[in-house]
């Protein structure tokens, strides 16, 4: 009688067993990725790395963009690849003061669904890409591949395409974006119920955080650059590489000075290192950063030669053209 008791119990949970794993596979999920700042490599990687990750779990995306453009990334294939997803892919330009432009506002034609936060800015369309570089796709062939993307996901028609930009109030009746949210839980709320597409056809979303019992239950995750990731990001950028070169160089400038090696000259390494990263993500003038280096190299020179003189002069004037010349192309 033991022996058949234990049976029938073990034959029970293996029958629960496939119910409670499909139950929670069909429990709807979404991914919050926030894509923040000029997108580079990094966050570009960190881009298409988190529509994979939704792809594989079956979660809707958000994507919560508050971006300028590209650098040095190709945007339309990007957007491309946002447009082919085969999950939901809800661009939500928030929470104020966001905003979308060059290749944020292409995501929000390529979106399944795009959403604005009061106060955001949305637009221009140009320049996609912050670097500078001039764009592979003319800007009609741009405005045709985005009003495709929007038919193709059943989307209204935009009645525009900026050229300065516009507030989420004229972005709504542009039918450039959907839906109006000024938080994360308010949008989730109001996409709960929309149908969006997708590469695989047409989606009902199921996005509202339950807050009874009666309600579905939905799993909210969310994603964001890891702190080296971020710490790449950052140095990405003309301002930053500016920064860091000069302080950095200022550093070992100082321990020039000094007998010894120490904590500023490490500084000062240390800094270089991300400047250098820096400059292979950002287009630069090779002969502002000529310029920009020597003017400091001469300053060093002159103080180690005690003397104030016309090294001094020539060196601050390369320093300043240097300064104005290695980023002048980048926007």
């Amino acid at each position: 009688m033991r022996r058949a008791g234990l049976f029938l119990l073990f034959s029970a949970l293996l029958c629960m067993a496939p119910i409670g794993a499909r139950a929670q596979q069909e429990t709807p999920s979404v991914l919050v990725a926030k894509v923040e700042g000029s997108i580079d490599r990094t966050l570009g990687s960190y881009l298409l790395d988190s529509i994979e990750d939704a792809e594989r779990a079956g979660s809707t995306l958000v994507l919560q963009l508050d971006s300028a453009g590209t650098l040095h990334e190709d945007a339309v294939l990007l957007a491309e690849r946002i447009h082919d997803a085969s999950v939901p892919v809800i661009v939500w330009v928030g929470p104020a003061p966001a905003k979308a432009a060059g290749a944020g506002l292409l995501f929000l034609y390529a979106a399944s669904l795009g959403a604005v936060a009061p106060g955001a800015g949305i637009g221009p369309l140009e320049p996609l890409d912050l670097s500078g570089a001039e764009a592979s796709v003319p800007r009609a062939a741009l405005e045709d591949l985005a009003t495709g993307w929007v038919l193709e996901r059943g989307r209204e028609t935009p009645l525009s395409f900026p050229e300065r930009p516009i507030p989420a109030r004229a972005a709504l009746d542009g039918n450039i974006a959907s839906v109006a949210a000024g938080s994360l839980p308010e949008l989730l709320e109001e996409l709960d119920g929309r149908t969006a597409g997708t590469a695989d056809g047409d989606v009902t979303l199921r996005t509202k955080i339950a807050t009874s019992e009666s309600e579905q239950r939905v799993t909210v995750r969310f994603t964001d650059l890891g702190p080296i990731d971020r710490v790449l990001h950052a140095a990405a950028s003309p301002t930053w590489i500016y920064v860091l070169l000069v302080l950095g160089l200022a550093a070992i400038a100082f321990e020039a000075t000094q007998p010894g090696f120490g904590f500023a000259g490490f500084s000062g390494v240390a800094m270089l290192a991300l400047a250098v990263y820096g400059l292979t993500a950002v287009p630069f003038s090779p002969l502002g950063l000529a310029l920009l280096v020597g003017g400091i190299g001469l300053l060093t020179v002159d103080v180690r030669l005690r003397t104030l003189g016309p090294l001094t002069v020539v060196g601050m004037l390369a320093f300043v053209v240097g300064s104005i010349l290695t980023f002048a192309g980048a926007a």
